[in-house]
């Protein structure tokens, strides 16, 4: 082969795996990588893809072959890991947010608490329940003691109030 054909071949291989590197680390994740190994074992797939990239059929999708690579390399990962690691002494991350996410979550929680307020109580109440608390409407209603129509009309002038706000929210936010 070419060099030429080599350097292009490559060129393809990084390319395809640039595009579907957020799709590549959120299946990692998926498979039960910790945060801190997802780029580590992201990179070892890149490598496996390359050192293969002239045996994949390129008329075929790439996800189901990148899957496949990922869920072997997630496999020895853990076995791995499970060797070297005494148990007795792991120290796991915390599962929880790490302090951006808890920051963002926090910010996230206020708005919409905010907003929520914008909302007339009767309607708020149904979203809450519905929306949030997962309670089906006709137990909403019956709870309420409120018609069952009157339930689901609360509930679409609930949401349109709630999408509303936020969009008005977000132009604020835009303007500054």
């Amino acid at each position: 082969m070419e060099a030429g054909a080599s350097g292009r071949s490559d060129d393809a291989c990084l390319d395809a795996f640039q595009r579907e590197l957020d799709y590549l680390l959120r299946t990692l994740h998926r498979l039960g990588v910790e945060p801190p190994d997802l780029e580590d074992l992201a990179q070892d797939v890149f490598l496996i893809l390359r050192r293969n990239w002239q045996q994949h059929d390129a008329s075929r999708p790439l996800r189901p072959y990148l899957f496949a690579i990922a869920f072997r390399v997630a496999s020895s990962h853990r076995r791995r890991r499970w060797r070297e690691v005494p148990l007795a002494i792991v120290d796991r991350p915390d599962p929880g947010l790490y302090p951006d996410g808890v920051l963002e979550a926090t910010q996230a929680r206020g708005i919409v608490l905010r907003v929520l307020q914008s909302i007339p109580l009767p309607r708020r109440a149904v979203l809450i329940m519905h929306d949030l608390d997962e309670v089906p409407v006709q137990e909403v209603a019956a709870s309420l003691s409120i018609p069952l129509f009157t339930a689901y009309s609360r509930l679409r002038k609930a949401r349109r109030e709630l999408r509303g706000a936020i969009l008005r929210m977000q132009e604020r936010s835009a303007i500054r």
